[in-house]
């Protein structure tokens, strides 16, 4: 998906830069151009920036079954 439209820049992008070594806002707006323009898509970058970030270090894990219900 698009995060920011002024930069074309993707949330695939972002993962990207993740893997390259950004770790904060500051060195993604260098890197990608995201959130130099406008800076309407800040809020959703640092959000995707997070959870690449997370994924990247391990903390969130694949999504899991549930387990079967309780019963009553």
């Amino acid at each position: 998906m698009y995060v920011c439209l002024c930069k074309a820049v993707t949330d695939a992008d972002i993962h990207e830069a993740v893997s390259g070594g950004v770790r904060t806002m500051r060195q993604l707006a260098r890197q990608t151009g995201c959130s130099s323009n406008c800076g309407r898509c800040a809020v959703t970058a640092a959000e995707v920036l997070g959870q690449a970030t997370a994924q990247g270090s391990g903390q969130l894990g694949v999504a899991r079954q549930p387990s079967e219900p309780e019963r009553a």
